[in-house]
């Protein structure tokens, strides 16, 4: 384990389990097209021997980002927690893979490893059923001054407030990584975690986050307002970056009295939606820890999760910079 690397993810640990299906199959199984649905141990053995051929890789937003990172060329670690199971080794043996140092031994007990069953129609919308199992067993014993290590900068997701001790071992994570001189960032996850979450999400960010990451819902829902562009205003006065994603829109940082728009690139067509806004995520602060200027790492996240979003599965490749 070395303490010391660019990057630091916190998430919930989910095995994606990917598959490509018709409206025939989503009707079958209950699943409205694009929902996110929470499904217990039995509903998730039971989808999953409905399914047909399926692609499995470690996953989870943060995760997604984490890996992206490593491919990308980035030195990065992991916390997150899994069982002693299938689809833990799956999703340990991917992570390793790709270079990042998994700090967490898989759970000898407890709940089996979360996995989310993403079914991709033919628009590349995505519907998701997800089983949280193992990942929302991470605890405040996890986070230590050793798990954490001196990164550069430490991400957290909005998601981990959601499980028993994750507010928690959020902030034990933040004093650490603050002691330590990391940067502290902040995934919002999604408008309906902020909408949990709301008052814990501006704390943190009035106090201990240096880096917002949120696309235009979470930020509305944030600030409780209707639109993004009421969003900018409320902006002055504080320190803190934020990368904001607009979908086709593209993306607008804003750092103090500094602020960049980024246009979308084109797309020929979209395969699968997801993980577009990890991919950003995570070629941002790929940039931004190899010290480049804000614009330029708007313009390469934006580039890489165009990239994303014209495959299949959230995973940022080897070698994607080498066309950039």
């Amino acid at each position: 384990m070395s303490s010391s690397v660019q990057l630091l993810g916190i998430s919930n640990a989910i095995v994606d389990i990917l598959a490509h299906v018709d409206e025939e199959f989503l009707d079958r199984i209950g699943a409205p097209r694009g929902s996110m649905t929470l499904i217990d141990e039995k509903r998730a053995r039971e989808i999953y021997a409905m399914m047909g051929p399926a692609t499995e890789m470690s996953g989870g937003s943060v995760a997604n980002t984490i890996a992206g990172f490593a491919n990308m060329g980035g030195s990065a670690a992991y916390i997150g927690n899994v069982r002693d199971d299938q689809l833990g080794e799956i999703f340990n043996h991917d992570m390793r893979s790709l270079g990042v140092d998994v700090r967490l031994a898989p759970a000898g007990e407890g709940s089996p490893t979360a996995r989310c069953h993403v079914l991709i129609d033919q628009d590349g919308q995505r519907t998701m059923q997800t089983y949280l199992g193992a990942c929302t067993e991470l605890g405040l014993a996890d986070i230590t001054e050793t798990t954490i290590g001196q990164p550069q900068i430490t991400l957290l997701e909005g998601y981990v407030w959601d499980i028993p001790e994750g507010p928690q071992l959020l902030a034990e994570a933040m004093r650490i990584a603050q002691a330590g001189g990391s940067k502290i960032a902040l995934s919002l996850s999604d408008s309906y975690c902020v909408q949990r979450h709301r008052e814990e999400f501006m704390a943190a960010v009035r106090s201990s986050v240096d880096i917002v990451c949120a696309d235009e819902d979470e930020m509305t829902e944030l600030f409780q307002v209707e639109s993004f562009e009421q969003v900018l205003p409320l902006l002055d006065g504080f320190d803190n970056l934020f990368a904001m994603t607009r979908s086709e829109k593209g993306s607008v940082i804003v750092h103090g009295d500094e602020t960049f728009v980024q246009a979308a690139e084109p797309v020929k067509k979209v395969i699968d939606s997801t993980g577009a806004g990890d991919a950003y995520t995570a070629a941002f602060l790929f940039g931004l820890a190899n010290d480049k200027p804000l614009d330029e790492c708007a313009r390469l996240g934006t580039w890489v999760a165009t990239q994303v979003i014209q495959q299949v599965g959230a995973r940022i490749e080897k070698g994607i910079l080498d066309n950039y």
